[in-house]
């Protein structure tokens, strides 16, 4: 076993003169005083081993002792670990004693005590390969497949398989046998180094399949497919952790892991107490039974932060083996930029535009290509779809982050602050604002097989008519009220009903809060017909005071429980007014 030994530091940047052969990547402890300090080699020259320490390094001295693992940072992957709060080294928040993480102390992340109830899935005789599942275990109402090693190398057979019953974690529950004889003893635990993408799948064809939100501005207008990626830039205060909340409850979703990056300590405690509250619309129970938060805090070491978002891609990528869809929330990758930003400059690398890493785009391209749909060796599908949000600066959409994560990301739900200054919730940019899989032929053949096939073309003529309102409302504020013809207030006025009607969503409202997709092609036919309706009227007057009334009589339909005896009432109101 490779040792060292401290020969400078600089806060949690700490140097090591080691005494054998290190890798980049690979897992120390440097010993202090009582504690014993996990940290990371992130770069070696020489006999020196740079090392990056993921807890306070207060108090650490010149000449103490560090030994290596061998290993790189890893997470213990079973099950046990839904509903459970985690930070970024996995360490099982709800086991840690006060408010705050003691230095040095680490916790199992799994329950090595209890037992489930396990199903064999495969027989004696049996060939697998890496991931291939062996049996089943039930957690929280949600069926999961304990699977061969990740690390396995090509085909074993399968020697010995334990009947159904109650196991603990760590009891074996198969043994394998290579086939250079090699005989590999497997229980319920896996453990995957976080940084390497797992691609124990046969195929990552390009996305498709509609992912339903419930959020009309989203599944309308910019949709999101099953192992599709998107982000949510936005300054303070505009309404992303509602619209997160909005999505993580209702997207139809099979586990749910929120990565609290960064964020400041109220976020992560806002978290913490309204997560558990939640009740899932799918099921009726508590959404936190199917979901895992991976919370640090901004106060947090450099490396905690930036290895929190890694952790919960490899837990997303662990499900998705199990042929689950999971649906990954990062908030925010911007704090993520950050932890990386401080440890390029801490190691004296060449700074990119703002200070970022040079290579910031390949290091989001990378982690956002851990995301996708993928198809299973025994012919079955799960998907991990990534959502994150970003908090530039100022709001200055034209940051690197920002910039960098739009190249990549599919869906991009730019929030404005003027929207939400004006109350217009969620407060995405309707123009700004883009889905590339709306170009997608796939996506179109989905939609033309699952709903229409004029929905698509509608949506893009709505979006137009969107970008048409603007530029009026734009020659109304300079021209004045009477200086734009009366056909152009009638223009503006169509796209207001688009506004209020699909755009706008009461995310406390009991029925408005979540609206299905047949209620949604629904609002869309019946907003498409007053577009395309020609109205004749004498002054703008009339205009303004016809399309108020018709957007509140829009709006109390999206109140009204969908098919009730109020709901068809208004949507004969509105038939009417518009003959």
């Amino acid at each position: 076993m490779t040792k060292g030994t401290v020969s400078g530091v600089v806060s949690n940047m700490v140097t090591l003169r080691v005494d054998g052969p290190v890798q980049q990547g690979e897992i120390c402890y440097i010993k202090t005083g009582g504690d014993r300090l996990m940290a990371e080699v992130i770069k070696v020259v020489g006999q020196d081993a740079y090392v990056q320490v993921f807890e306070s390094t207060r108090g650490l001295k010149v000449g103490s002792e560090a030994e290596f693992t061998g290993h790189m940072l890893e997470i213990q992957l079973g099950p046990g670990m839904l509903s459970h709060n985690y930070d970024g080294l996995q360490n099982d928040l709800d086991k840690m004693e006060g408010v705050f993480l003691k230095r040095g102390e680490y916790t199992n992340p799994l329950d090595e005590e209890r037992l489930w109830d396990f199903t064999p899935i495969v027989q004696l005789g049996d060939k697998v390969q890496e991931s291939d599942w062996l049996g089943e275990v039930e957690e929280n109402h949600q069926p999961l497949k304990i699977m061969a090693p990740f690390q396995l190398k090509g085909t074993a057979t399968v020697k010995y398989i334990a009947p159904a019953g109650q196991y603990k974690i760590h009891d074996m529950i198969a043994m394998l046998e290579t086939e250079q004889g090699e005989q590999i003893k497997v229980d319920m635990v896996q453990h995957w180094p976080v940084k390497f993408a797992m691609t124990n799948y046969t195929e990552k064809p390009r996305p498709f399949k509609l992912l339903e939100t419930g959020v009309r501005t989203i599944d309308t207008f910019n949709p999101i497919v099953e192992g599709g990626t998107g982000f949510i830039p936005g300054p303070f205060g505009t309404g992303k952790t509602v619209l997160q909340h909005a999505i993580s409850k209702q997207a139809e979703a099979d586990i749910v892991i929120i990565a609290a990056c960064g964020e400041r300590a109220n976020e992560v405690v806002e978290i913490f107490t309204e997560f558990p509250e939640l009740i899932d619309p799918h099921t009726g129970r508590k959404l936190m039974e199917r979901t895992i938060i991976i919370a640090n805090t901004s106060n947090m070491p450099v490396a905690a932060r930036e290895a929190s978002v890694y952790t919960a891609m490899t837990m997303a990528e662990y499900y998705r083996s199990m042929g689950l869809r999971v649906l990954l929330m990062a908030d925010s990758t911007s704090r993520w930029a950050q932890a990386l930003r401080e440890m390029s400059n801490r190691m004296e690398e060449l700074p990119g535009p703002d200070a970022f890493p040079m290579d910031l785009g390949a290091l989001i391209s990378n982690f956002y290509g851990r995301a996708g749909y993928v198809y299973l060796r025994n012919g079955k599908v799960g998907s991990v779809t990534f959502l994150g949000t970003v908090s530039p600066a100022g709001g200055n959409l034209k940051e690197p982050v920002t910039e960098n994560t739009k190249k990549v990301a599919r869906c991009f739900y730019g929030l404005e602050q003027d929207r939400a200054d004006k109350k217009r919730y969620p407060a995405v940019n309707p123009i700004d604002s883009y889905s590339k899989y709306l170009e997608y032929p796939e996506f179109a053949e989905y939609i033309k097989n699952h709903i229409n096939d004029r929905w698509i073309p509608k949506v893009l003529a709505l979006k137009t008519r969107m970008q048409r309102g603007k530029e009026i409302a734009e020659q109304i504020n300079i021209l004045g009220d009477d200086g734009v013809p009366v056909e152009y207030h009638v223009t503006f006025w169509k796209s207001e009903v688009i506004d209020f009607v699909i755009l706008q969503q009461d995310a406390f409202d009991e029925i408005d809060a979540v609206t299905p997709l047949s209620r949604q092609e629904e609002i869309l036919d019946l907003v498409t017909d007053i577009c395309e309706h020609d109205f004749a009227f004498d002054n703008f007057l009339d205009v303004v005071d016809f399309f108020k009334k018709l957007i509140n009589v829009c709006k109390q339909m999206n109140y009204s429980a969908y098919q009730s005896e109020q709901y068809n009432s208004y949507v004969q109101q509105i038939k009417d007014m518009i003959k």
